[in-house]
């Protein structure tokens, strides 16, 4: 087997969990955030520091890493962990993503989470740029141009498992649509099907790859569907009966609806399998999934932020470059045990920012890490000695959104 998955304790009255994960490369505690390290690397920080502040798992990019360095040379090199010299547990997503961002997605203001009441939802072709898309679908799979270069690729959904293969990590994705939330429901339901049929072939070619090369990497279909319950519920269904070793949930949300979301697919998908949430980081998103049934998270959120000066704090996020902070000679967040916070103030890491030094970047994402980490470290803890609503409550109703 692949992967193993086993639960140790539900949680009452929803259908939160903790468990285990255990992979190739060590056991994932779940639940559990998975860090993303999209071209390899964990933007600023060493393979070290990223175990240091508490990460379990990385997920690296399907896409990227085809165009450089390209995924045969990551085979060579003995795969993704061994490239990266992440000891732990890997996972990779499929490119997926890329068909939105390249293309419903290009040029406009359009992100993967967006609020119903922001023009951007309700403006369909809204563009800022003007651009042609980069990613052109079809039945068989999506033509693109490189962003890098411009040159022409194609991607099927037996070349993403193959690129996968290659690039080796414990935990794949089958290819699929992510749609824009302001598609009509005819097109979603155009692509849905899309999505189930990629599924399909994506396992297939994987269940003939893995017979060949007898290499033990777990595959995770996607649920799409949406922002309605009629497809969401279909597709859990219909992915939910593949054989997949376990779940992503994907696409894109709107803000308000996002927990009923992945309340209805996780209602039906199969218990006994782990579930992933593509790209959600938020706190009070990470309690709505634990919540629903969600095992792992992964999001560039926490990173990208940091970079640009923005820290989690339990009382809510804060921007180092703010005036206030430049003589402010305490810790980003009293009672973080992180290395950015044991060791410097917000008035140090605000001068790092403002003189626009690397070490900014490094100890502001150490930081963002170890927080959402221990977050969600808490929040297992929490379901299992029985505590995880008044755990919720109480970090909420602290914490500034």
């Amino acid at each position: 087997m692949s992967i193993r998955f086993t639960i140790e304790k539900k949680l009452d009255g929803a259908l939160g969990r903790a468990g285990t994960l255990e992979t190739p490369h060590g056991t994932i505690l779940t639940p559990s955030f998975v860090v993303v390290g999209t071209k390899a690397s964990v933007k600023a920080l060493t393979p070290e520091q990223v175990h240091e502040a508490g990460t379990q798992v990385v997920l690296a990019n399907t896409y990227h890493l085809y165009l450089q360095p390209g995924d045969e040379i990551i085979r060579d090199a003995g795969g993704l962990g061994d490239f990266m010299k992440w000891s732990g547990p890997t996972m990779t997503d499929s490119g997926g993503f890329q068909v939105f961002s390249l293309g419903a997605a290009y040029g406009k203001d359009i992100s993967k989470v967006v609020s119903i009441t922001d023009p951007n939802f309700l403006i369909p072709e809204r563009s800022s740029s003007g651009e042609d898309p980069l990613a052109k679908i079809g039945n068989d799979g999506v033509s693109f141009k490189s962003h890098l270069d411009g040159s022409l690729h194609y991607i099927t959904p037996e070349k993403s498992i193959e690129i996968q293969h290659n690039l080796g990590a414990d935990i794949i994705f089958a290819f699929d649509e992510c749609t824009s939330p302001q598609e009509d429901d005819r097109y979603q339901r155009e692509a849905l099907d899309r999505t189930h049929a990629w599924a399909k072939r994506s396992l297939e070619h994987h269940q003939k790859l893995k017979a060949d090369n007898q290499k033990q990497i777990a595959l995770f279909g996607i649920v799409q569907g949406g922002r309605s319950e009629e497809l969401r519920t279909k597709s859990a269904e219909v992915i939910g009966a593949m054989d997949f070793d376990g779940f992503g949930i994907g696409g894109s949300f709107a803000k308000e609806d996002m927990s009923t979301a992945v309340k209805w697919v996780n209602e039906v998908l199969p218990e006994e399998k782990p579930r992933h949430l593509l790209g959600i980081g938020e706190p009070e998103d990470l309690f709505m999934g634990v919540e629903n049934g969600v095992d792992l998270f992964d999001c560039v959120g926490p990173t990208r932020i940091a970079r640009n000066g923005t820290l989690f704090t339990k009382k809510g996020k804060i921007n180092l470059l703010n005036a206030q902070f430049v003589t402010d000679f305490s810790p980003v967040d009293e009672g973080c045990e992180c290395y950015s916070c044991v060791n410097y103030t917000k008035a140090y890491l605000s001068h790092l920012f403002r003189a626009k030094e690397m070490e900014a970047g490094t100890l502001a994402t150490i930081h963002n890490i170890y927080f959402i980490n221990k977050l969600v470290s808490d929040m297992r803890a929490s379901i299992l000695d029985g505590t995880f609503f008044e755990f919720k409550n109480k970090f909420l109703s602290g914490y500034n959104k």
